[in-house]
C-alpha cells in the first residue's frame, strides 16, 4: 500500500513540475511590450486551411498567450473560401476580413 501511495505522489509531482513549466514557457512565448499582435492569414484558392488556422490562433488567444486582432487578407479567395471567411468572422469577433490594398489602414501604427 505504502508504494502505491508513494507512485502516485510522485506521479503528482511530476505533472505539478510540468505544469510550472509549461506555464513560465508560455510567458516566455508572450510578445513583448503590451502583448498585442496583428496577425495576417492570408486566403487563398477555398480556404481550407482557415478554419483550422483560426482555431489554433484562437485556442492562443484564449490561453492568454495572444492578444490583438486577426485578418483573413483575401489573396486569391474563391466564392467558397470567402464564404469560410466569412463565416468565421461572424462566428468570431476577434476575426476581420479584408482585401490586400485595404490591411495598412487597419493596422495601428
Amino acid at each position: 500500500m505504502r508504494l502505491i501511495l508513494e507512485a502516485a505522489l510522485s506521479l503528482l509531482s511530476v505533472i505539478g513540475l510540468l505544469s510550472i513549466g509549461w506555464l513560465c514557457f508560455g510567458h516566455l512565448l508572450t510578445p513583448a511590450g503590451n502583448g498585442r499582435a496583428v496577425t495576417v492569414l492570408p486566403g487563398r484558392g477555398d480556404g481550407e486551411k482557415l478554419e483550422h488556422a483560426v482555431t489554433g490562433l484562437l485556442w492562443l488567444r484564449g490561453s492568454g498567450l495572444l492578444e490583438g486582432r486577426i485578418f483573413i487578407v483575401d489573396c486569391g479567395l474563391t466564392a467558397e473560401g470567402k464564404a469560410t471567411a466569412e463565416a468565421l468572422c461572424r462566428r468570431e469577433p476577434a476575426v476581420w476580413m479584408c482585401g490586400s490594398e485595404e490591411l495598412p489602414g487597419y493596422i495601428e501604427p
